[in-house]
């Protein structure tokens, strides 16, 4: 059974930092790509990073410069680094798992998804 778990997350104040984890089992995604995304109250899920097998990066304009995505291979699994955190970044954040191929924004290309970690940046 494939399982994605999220951790991580947690209230904070703008500017501050946080680093999220994925941690995948059930199966090795070291030639997948992988996401994150995240959901506020009243939006739609939006596309926030991704990483493939080789370790190329592409963020959304919105996190350009504050975020990071990287991955441990050997762990199986991806992190996330967030950095100058505005209250505009609140939201749930989820990561993400494609069963083939190398698209990154579309969230309907992911076939696994984690349960989610809660991200709230205080003004």
């Amino acid at each position: 059974q494939v399982q994605l778990v999220e951790s991580g997350g947690g209230l904070v104040q703008a500017g501050d930092s946080l680093r999220l984890s994925c941690a995948a089992s059930g199966r090795t995604f070291s030639r997948n790509v992988m996401g994150w995304f995240r959901q506020a109250p009243g939006k739609a899920r939006e596309f926030v990073c991704g990483i493939n097998w080789i370790k190329t990066t592409y963020y959304a304009d919105s996190v350009k410069g504050r975020f990071t995505i990287s991955r441990d291979n050997a762990k199986n699994t991806v992190y996330l680094q967030l950095n100058s955190l505005k209250p505009e970044d609140t939201a749930v954040y989820y990561c993400a798992a494609r069963r083939a191929g190398t698209q990154l924004i579309n969230s309907l290309d992911y076939a696994y998804w984690g349960q989610g970690t809660q991200v709230t940046v205080s003004s």
